[in-house]
This record gives C-alpha cells, structure tokens and sequence, in this order.
C-alpha cells in the first residue's frame, strides 16, 4: 500500500482512474434517481396519510432540492475544491464543523445508505419466492451482507470493473421505471386512476399534522439524495460556472417529473392500502399489470440496487480517503493497494459498518434517520454559504444567488428538522447523539498536536509499516 502525500494529491496512475470514474458516477440525474424510488413510496404514503398529499410531498420535495442545489452552486464556483460539503464546512466554519460533518458520513450517512439499499435489494430478490409473506428476516440480512462483501471485494479489486458495474446497472434502473410509468400511463388513459380522482385522493387514513408530514419529506428525501454529488468532483467539472446551473436547471425538474408520474403510476394500479401493504412496491406493481411478465420487474429492481450499492461504495470509501489525507482520520484509510489503485482499507471500514447498521436497523427507521442527519448536514453547508457571505464579503462569486434562495431553504430545514426531532425522538435523536460523539475524538485525535510519545507510536504502528516507523519522527499521523 501505499499514500496520497501531505499536500493531497495521489499517484499519477490513481488521480486518473478516480478522476474518469468519479465524474462519470457524480453525473447528477443519473445518479439522483436510483433505489430510493423503489422505497420510499411507501414511506411517504404512510406519513402523508392521503394519495394527494403524498404527490404534493414529491413535488415540494423536488423543489427544496432545486433551492438546495442552487446554494451548492455558488459554493462550487466561490470554494472550487471538490469534496462538497466536508470540504466547504471545514472552509468557512474550521476544522471541527468539518470533522462531525465527516463523522457522521462514515458513521451514519454511507453506511446507513447502504444498508436501505442492501435491504431493498435482497427483498425485491426474495419476495417472488415469498409472495404471500414478509421474507425472513435472517434471509434479508444473509443476502445483503453477501451482497455487500462481493461489491467490496469488486471495488478493492479494480476501479475499471466497478465503473462497468454502474454503467450496466443503470440501465436496469431506467428500464424499471421506463416500464412502470409506461405500463401506468396505459392504465391511465384505459379510466384505470380512481384512487387519483381529486374526492378519492384527498381521503386521510388519519388526521394530518405537521411532524407526519415533516416525516413524509424525511422519507421523499432519501429517494433525491445525490442531489449535491457533483460538487463532490467540481475540480474536475469543466467550466463550472456554465455547468454547475445547466446540471441543475436539467436534472432536478426531470427528476421530480419522472419520481411524479412513477408514483401516479402505482396509484393508477394500486389502492393505498394495498401499496402500504406491499414489502416490495414494485413487484406488487408488475403482478397486477404485467402478468407472465412480472418477473422483470424484481430482477430490474434488483439489478438497479446492486448498482446503487456499488455506487455508494466507490463514493463513500473515496470520502474515508480524503478525511484521512486531510488529517481528520487515521493515515491507514489513506493507504490504497500500490498495485490495483484502489483505497481498500477504507472500503474495508465502509463494508464493516454497513455490516452493523444491517444487523440492527429496520429500513423504515433508517430511512428517517439517515434522511434527517443528510438534512442537518445541508442546513448547516447553506448556513455556511449566507456566513461566508458575511465574513468574505469581497470574495470573488461568479455564482451568486438571491438571498431568499438560502434563507426559504433554512426556514423549511428548521420546520422539517424540528417536527422530525418531535416526532420521532429516538430515532433521530440517536443520529445527533452519535454526530456529537466525534467532538472528544477530534480534540483528542486532531486537535491535540502535543500528544504524549507513546500514543504516536501507536498510531504509527496502526497506519504504517515499521520502516515508515523509524523514518517518521514520531511526527503527528493527524496534523492538518
């Protein structure tokens, strides 16, 4: 293995290969729409309580995305490094902001992530061949671990075979939901949408409120995450100024349109009670309307997940390997194979910890709450924006929004995240608790230059060879 040096840059050979494959899997509509359409429907219309409401939720929730993504462009163009919102916190607000902010990425965001997908995916596997029950729970959890495993060992193994990987699966994805909008909007014009008739739509299973409804965006939320990857590679995005905003103006309305009508294509088969019913939205989908054809719907959906995980794999190991290089984590996850150019130890921790949030985590409750620590993360990015505004206010900006675009976007991010916090107190409670967590471990492993000689040792010994050992001084393995 060997490192990135002090000032960032890798070996001529990884800086290639990670830059071709990192624009080509940030592509932003290619990789907004994924599983999270074959998951969160049900989620949205549980909390929403009526099918109208649950369309409005879509809808809205494309266009908090669009105000989000218009506040990113600026700090795209204004702090022109890529890593996104770790690299503009620690920006504008220091070290600390931007160490919790990647805390609870490694921690929570990837893995959790992960483990929604790897969970939708062994059931959309497994459910033709449990078609009147929930598949077992042992079963679920069997496949995705095998999943998952295979997924990291493709990824430390090469960099070109997980690029083909994503490039073949996100066919799968467009075929799914080319096919149910299509299949729905037959059912439409055939009279087959009672259940979308404005006196049937507007029909509450219950009383509406504000934190059921905060928890129906919570839930429309995960589907439109991957909204801000692009600003993940802006180095490498060719004149941002221009295609930051087309990327944008493009990708976010084409999403909320095709995540709209695949939802009215579901409700145009399907009454409410029977899509809450269903474990797996889209195979119930392809059952009632596609007949002996019904077995491309799960192997479509299927195919799309295991592309959505290797995704979020190669993404959520190259974060691991920029806090490492920037000092925020141990010097061992910036090690990648001298051989293969691949960041295998810090796959390795990305596999462990989604192995862990599957053993103990129910998807629904995941989805809440790694969709309100994702919240918590872009409120603070966009507070950062309107406070550089204030504190660099002489600063070049050749993108440059309304001052209503972030502060309309703060205000729902406060309604949103308070009402969740209301309603479901432990379970986002718990993702705060752990965020907070990495305060003593970054003054301790960070911020604390002087640390005693033996403790450098040990984290010498940890991150590299005893050669390196003997030459390294026993200079810090976490200084910035």
């Amino acid at each position: 293995s060997q490192q990135g040096d002090r000032t960032g840059r890798l070996p001529q050979e990884t800086t290639t290969l990670d830059t071709n494959v990192s624009v080509c899997l940030s592509c932003s509509p290619g990789n907004i729409i994924g599983s999270g359409i074959f998951i969160s429907p049900k989620g949205v219309l549980e909390h929403a309580g009526s099918v109208g409401l649950s369309l409005i939720v879509w809808v809205c929730g494309g266009g908090i995305c669009a105000l989000g993504s218009m506040c990113y462009a600026e700090l795209g163009v204004t702090i022109p490094k890529s890593g996104g919102d770790y690299s503009y916190v620690t920006e504008i607000f220091g070290g600390l902001v931007g160490f919790l902010l990647l805390w609870s990425a490694v921690l929570i965001m990837y893995p959790t992530t992960l483990a929604v997908i790897a969970l939708t995916f062994s059931n959309y596997v497994l459910q033709p061949a449990f078609q009147n029950c929930v598949p077992p729970y042992l079963a679920t959890r069997l496949l995705s671990t095998i999943c998952i495993l295979f997924l990291t060992w493709v990824n430390c193994s090469s960099v070109r075979w997980a690029t083909r990987i994503q490039d073949v699966f996100t066919v799968a994805k467009l075929l799914a939901l080319g096919l149910i909008i299509a299949v729905g909007l037959v059912q439409i014009c055939r009279g087959h949408y009672d259940a979308l008739r404005p006196s049937q739509a507007f029909e509450f299973t219950r009383d509406p409120s504000v934190g059921q409804i905060a928890l129906a965006f919570l839930q429309a939320s995960f589907a439109f995450s991957g909204w801000n990857f692009l600003n993940y590679v802006t180095e490498e995005v060719v004149e941002p100024r221009k295609n930051l905003p087309r990327a944008i103006y493009i990708s976010i309305p084409l999403v909320t349109l095709v995540y709209t009508l695949t939802n009215i294509a579901y409700f145009s088969s399907m009454t409410p009670e029977e899509l809450l019913a269903s474990n797996a939205v889209a195979v119930t989908f392809g059952e009632k309307l596609l007949g002996v054809f019904s077995w491309v719907m799960p192997i479509s959906v299927a195919l799309s997940t295991f592309g959505g995980i290797n995704g979020y794999l190669f993404t959520s190991s190259r974060l691991c390997f920029s806090g490492a290089r920037e000092g925020h984590l141990p010097y061992l996850l910036a090690m990648i194979h001298l051989k293969n150019c691949t960041p295998i130890p810090a796959l390795l921790v990305c596999c462990g910890a989604t192995i862990v949030i599957l053993c103990i985590g129910e998807t629904h409750n995941l989805i809440n709450y790694v969709s309100f620590i994702n919240f918590l993360s872009y409120g603070v990015t966009i507070a950062g924006l309107l406070y550089y505004r204030w504190k660099r206010p002489n600063l070049l900006r050749p993108i440059k929004v309304s001052v209503l675009v972030p502060i309309s976007y703060l205000v729902f991010w406060a309604v949103l995240l308070g009402f969740s916090l209301y309603s479901e107190p432990v379970v986002c409670g718990m993702g705060i608790v752990i965020m907070l967590t990495g305060v003593p471990v970054y003054f301790v492993g960070v911020h604390w230059k002087n640390k005693p000689r033996c403790v450098y040792r040990v984290v010498v010994h940890v991150g590299h060879s005893p050669d390196a050992l003997s030459q390294s001084n026993l200079q810090s393995p976490y200084r910035h």
